[in-house]
């Protein structure tokens, strides 16, 4: 799902979802909501409307959806599979409760009552496959994801005119200002020349060396991500990658792009506050009363992270060096 919708909106449906399954399975939703933020950033990170960053990064950059599939969203597919097993083996004997009794699916509720009306199920799906389309065809239509988005925005009030109002307020309107400040920040560190120094002192460090670069760059936006929110980072970096590719002779921007991505998108899994899907995650668990705090988090999302690192460092030194 993730690589279609963004990352945000598929933990914000999946939690839900979570914890109303395990209410009925008497099972504790922790594990899941966990395993499925990271699935859910790294899904994200195979496609470029899938997580933020790389709507940041395709945009600026020119790159289209099939460009990140058949690249980051090779890492994410292997990688899909060793953080699987790694789940597995972590949460196998936390899922259900000591002592309790199998559920009789007879007393689950009927799926079909979930639907109350069909017509606008309809009309929501259609919509919502109209969107998938657009996104995946962008680079031939010429259409960009933010007139997409807006598009199907408008398009979705419009036909559900009925729920226009409770749609509207319902939009997080902070989040959009600090965006908005976001941009003009780093903008305002691009245009005083910060950002040209920080790509010099990644070159003289590495000497030049693109193997060292990318590992410097996958490393840093990983760990800066699992502290400072990856879309704002990503943001930062892209001029910073840019600048590097045109100073140092023999550097392909191209793959200081992926490696960027996947520092982004897998690093900020790392912490609750690494990525936007973490917050959306924890705090859906929190509504429901159950709280997910820092050191629970961390001892399985820092792992996975950086197992998730290590196979795609290895991964874009075996395809690009």
């Amino acid at each position: 799902l993730a690589m279609f919708i963004d990352s945000i909106t598929v933990i914000l449906f999946l939690a839900a979802v979570t914890i109303e399954l395990c209410l009925l399975l008497k099972s504790n939703p922790v594990p899941m909501i966990i395993a499925e933020i990271f699935c859910a950033n790294l899904g994200g990170s195979a496609t470029m409307c899938g997580d933020p960053p790389n709507i940041i990064i395709g945009t600026s950059m020119g790159y289209s959806f099939f460009d990140f599939l058949t690249n980051t969203g090779a890492i994410a597919a292997i990688s899909l599979v060793v953080v699987v097993v790694y789940f597995y083996f972590c949460f196998r004997k936390k899922l259900v409760a000591p002592g309790t009794a199998p559920v009789d699916p007879a007393s689950c509720p009927d799926p079909n009552s979930a639907i109350t009306d069909k017509k606008e199920f309809i009309s929501s799906v259609v919509i919502f496959l109209i969107a998938v389309v657009l996104l995946v065809s962008h680079a031939n239509t010429g259409l960009t994801v933010a007139f997409i988005g807006t598009f199907i925005a408008i398009i979705t009030l419009i036909v559900e005119h009925k729920y226009a109002a409770e749609l509207l307020k319902k939009v997080d309107y902070k989040t959009l200002l600090f965006f908005v400040g976001l941009f003009v920040v780093v903008s305002g560190l691009e245009e005083t020349g910060v950002l040209e120094i920080l790509a010099g002192f990644i070159g003289s460090v590495s000497g030049g060396n693109i193997a060292v670069m990318i590992a410097i760059i996958i490393i840093v936006s990983a760990v800066a991500s699992a502290f400072i929110d990856n879309i704002p980072f990503a943001a930062t970096m892209i001029p910073v990658i840019t600048d590097l590719a045109s100073d140092v002779a023999g550097v392909n921007l191209t793959v200081l792009a992926w490696a960027l991505a996947i520092g982004t998108d897998i690093g900020g899994s790392a912490t609750p506050i690494g990525a936007s899907a973490n917050v959306v995650g924890i705090a859906t668990a929190a509504r429901e009363g159950h709280i997910i705090k820092w050191g629970k988090y961390c001892k399985y999302m820092a792992p996975a992270t950086i197992i998730v690192v290590a196979i795609s460092l290895a991964m874009i030194y075996v395809r690009y060096l």
